[in-house]
Parts: C-alpha cells; structure tokens; sequence
C-alpha cells in the first residue's frame, strides 16, 4: 500500500522516546514495588495521509503505545508531537481541541458502543461535545457520515444491539469519522469480526484512508492484514521496537530473527507449498522483569554474548531500521563493541 504521496507528505505525528511504565503496588501501604515496562523508549514517525503498522505478540505493548500517542494513558516519559504540537505539555482545553484531528477505533465493536444510547447519538456526542453547527446540521453530518461507512441514514434511532458485529464496527468507524480527523488510531479493529466481515471493513478503511487524506496507526496481530493496509510497518516485542521498515521492503527481506520468525507463521494460501516455520523456544518474558541487553536474547536463536549485556543500537540501512547485534555484524562486518 505505500504511496509515492505519503512519502513526500509532512510528518504528522512524531513521537519521541515513549515510555509507560505502569505500577505495581504491594503491602498494606501500598508502596511501588515494581513498574511493568509496557513501553520503553520507542520513537516513530507518521506522514500525512501514510498508515503505520504497528504488529507484535500479544501483552507487548501495541495498545499502549496507541492510547498513550492519543493521550488516553499520560505517557511516563517521552514526547508525542501532533502538528509540531506536543500534547504532553497542552493544557485541557487545547488537548480537548486537538481531538478533533486524532480519534480511535476501538478493537471490540460490542463493548465500545453504549447500549443505551442510539447510534444518532453516538455518532453525533463528538459534534456537540466540539460544538459544530446546529441540531438540525449535526444530525445531517451522521446520516451523511453513517452513508460514507456503508450504513443506511435511516439506522440513526436504533440502538446498538440491534445490529451485526460488522455493522457495529463501521459504526465506530462513523464516531471516528464523523469529526474529520487526519489520524486516527486503529487498535486491532477486525480481531472480533468473523474473516468474511474483516476485509470488508479493511477496504472501507483504505477506502476512507485515499478519499480524505488519513493518517493511520493500525495496531493488529495478523500479518497478512498488516501488509496490505500499510506503507510503513513497525515490528515490537517486549516494549521495544525491534525493526521498522517500508511494508513490502520488510515482507521481502525481514532482517531481525523475531520479524523472521513471525513472518513464517503466516498461512501460505497454497495446499502444495509447505512453509518452513521458525519456533521460538521459551515463553516471552515478563515485562516487570525484562532481560538484560537485547530483550529478544532469551528466545533468539542467534543470540551472541554480547546480546545478554548492551542493548542494540538503531541500526539503518536505507531506511530499513532494525535493532539487533548481529544483524549489524552480519551488515558492516565488525562485532558491536560492549
């Protein structure tokens, strides 16, 4: 999906050395004992009207990262800039303004949608909450932003639990919308919707993404959704970023062992060919306790000393990142030094 327009567009969003550490409380005095490490110093960028995959297992902070960028979690450290705005340092009134231009899908279409509002008044809550137009203009823009995600106008009186999970989706899709955002943060929108509803909703989203210029952060797990939806795409694991990379340069030469490993696990469409998978041995560590140096060490199957001590260096090759000891052996020809 990478754009020739995205890659000479301005950076929209830039964040800067990200961390949430999250505390965990013990005793009767409830002191800190410990801090989960959800998010430790990741950096990124994304391009006006460019989509950023972002994939990773399960628990390694994908979530995170996206509620910390829209302010939904306060950030621990770092710095999130929207616009050259950074939002850390914005007083509530200006963070409330700026919503306007960031807004979030939510992954699960049952839990994000009140059930005892109707969907006229979920999509239109945003409008009157920023105060565009009238009564009579804000129910206009509904029906015409429910029409835009596929849903008949005449649905604004009923209630959530009247429609399909695909149906609700693209109701969250439309409260997103409805503002005319330029990002908007998609957290795993199709991991809930049955595989025929999710390339639906994956074409509306591209879709929506070339008709009004959108900026996309998608958060998801299946690789092969990622790789048609995105231009650039950012591979985690256990808080850190671990390579990132243009789409189609990082599907045809994936450089890190853990993108390596996550990429033979993708289905092969074809009954004939047999894939040859890379299993990870172990579990993945806890991110109370990391590992030391190169938190990947403890499951790599390359691992070297000095991936138990320092932690990797950013290394870029053409715009290919990657993060990894012997990775940078492999390319310059000379051991990282401790």
């Amino acid at each position: 999906m990478s754009t020739e327009a995205s890659k000479n567009s301005e950076v929209l969003l830039r964040v800067e050395h990200l961390k949430n550490y999250f505390p965990v409380r013990q005793g009767l005095l409830s002191r800190v004992a410990a801090y989960v490490k959800a998010v430790d110093d990741i950096s990124f960028e994304i391009k006006a009207g460019e989509t950023l995959g972002l994939v990773g297992e399960s628990g390694c902070g994908k979530t995170t990262v996206g509620h910390s960028v829209l302010r939904l979690i306060t950030p621990t450290e770092g710095r999130v800039l929207f616009q050259g705005k950074d939002l850390s340092h914005l007083p509530a009134a200006e963070l409330r303004a700026m919503r306007q231009d960031m807004q979030i899908i939510f992954q699960d279409p049952f839990s994000s949608l009140n059930p005892r509002m109707t969907v006229g008044a979920i999509i239109g809550e945003a409008l009157a909450i920023h105060g565009r137009g009238d009564r009579k203009e804000r129910a206009e823009m509904v029906r015409d932003t429910l029409q835009k995600c596929g849903l008949d106008p005449a649905y604004v009186n009923r209630f959530p639990h009247e429609f399909s999970g695909g149906q609700r989706q693209r109701i969250g899709i439309a409260r997103a919308l409805v503002l005319n955002p330029k990002f908007i943060v998609c957290d795993e929108p199709v991991s809930a919707l049955d595989v025929s509803i999710q390339s639906q909703i994956i074409n509306l989203l591209v879709e929506l993404k070339e008709r009004y210029n959108l900026a996309y952060l998608f958060i998801a797990h299946d690789l092969s959704v990622v790789e048609y939806i995105s231009d650039r795409v950012a591979v985690m694991y256990l808080g850190k970023i671990v390579e990132l990379a243009d789409s189609t340069e990082l599907y045809r030469n994936p450089l890190h062992p853990y993108t390596q490993a996550l990429l033979s696990a993708v289905p092969v469409p074809d009954p004939t060919r047999r894939k040859q998978r890379t299993l990870l041995p172990g579990d993945v560590p806890s991110p109370l306790n990391p590992p030391s140096g190169c938190r990947f060490h403890t499951r790599c199957p390359l691992a070297i000393d000095i991936c138990k001590k320092v932690e990797p260096r950013e290394l870029d090759v053409e715009g290919h990142k990657v993060w990894c000891h012997v990775v940078e052996e492999q390319i310059t020809g000379s051991r990282p030094s401790s």
